[in-house]
């Protein structure tokens, strides 16, 4: 049973469809975009294993779809602090309140999208230790939120220049850190609470939907104001959600 009425049901699907279809688009960024929006008609224990099911079908489908150009060398590198985060968050979505959740999504989100719309691209190729760091915040941002794509992403796109090979290794990536949420999840009890199973079913076709047509514009679409697009929209939502938070809503 869904535990959300018309109207919430219906802006938790265009939350979706709009957060994987920028996954299409760009190889990351689904949970980003969408769980600020869920946040405002799902509680974070109810949204984020939910997008979890959603992550492990469209990252899924991006590394199969992309395997052979998948950097390994990249991923082993990253994945030992990558795991070391995900443990460390486990603790933290489970124990501490929804309030404070709220305000470290939104300050996150918010600073994000700041320095992203602030900031040139740069194309200064990082050194191999910077994945610790890079692993390690993503990794518990990954766990509490689904949202640490964006700073592997970073650490990534500094390694790899070739846009079709970062985009397969960061889904495969995704891919990766989502089993091992699978895992964290499954033996925690946040995917086997009431609702879970229900919303995910009504969800994954957004979900596919957003991703099919991500991908299919994603030669056509220029990159850069799309990008633009994005941030600005990661602003307001993430203001909304640090004010909603600080007034106890």
């Amino acid at each position: 049973m869904i535990a959300l009425s018309t109207p919430e049901l219906v802006v938790a699907c265009l939350a979706v469809t709009l957060g994987y279809g920028v996954f299409g688009l760009i190889g990351f960024g689904a949970n980003i975009v969408a769980l600020p929006v869920l946040a405002h008609v799902m509680s974070l224990r109810l949204a984020v294993p939910t997008l979890l099911v959603l992550d492990l079908i469209s990252a899924s489908l991006l590394s199969v779809r992309h395997r052979a150009s998948v950097d390994t060398a990249e991923i082993r590198r990253l994945a030992p602090p990558l795991l070391l985060g995900m443990a460390l968050g486990l603790p933290v979505l489970q124990h501490a309140a929804e309030r404070w959740l709220l305000l470290l999504l939104g300050a996150f989100v918010g600073l994000y999208a700041g320095w992203s719309l602030l900031t040139a691209p740069r194309t200064r190729v990082a050194a191999p230790g910077w994945a610790w760091p890079a692993g390690m915040v993503g990794g518990i941002f990954t766990t509490v939120f689904g949202t640490g794509g964006p700073l592997y992403t970073l650490f990534l796109a500094s390694r790899i220049l070739d846009t079709a090979r970062l985009r397969a290794t960061l889904g495969t990536v995704i891919l990766g850190a989502a089993l091992m949420r699978l895992v964290l999840f499954g033996t925690s009890g946040f995917l086997t609470q009431p609702g879970v199973a229900a919303l995910a079913a009504v969800l994954v076709p957004c979900a596919l939907a957003g991703y099919a047509l991500g991908s299919r514009w994603h030669t056509r679409v220029p990159q850069a104001r799309l990008r633009r697009g994005i941030w600005v929209l990661l602003l307001l939502t993430a203001a909304s959600l640090m004010l909603r938070a600080a007034w106890g809503v």
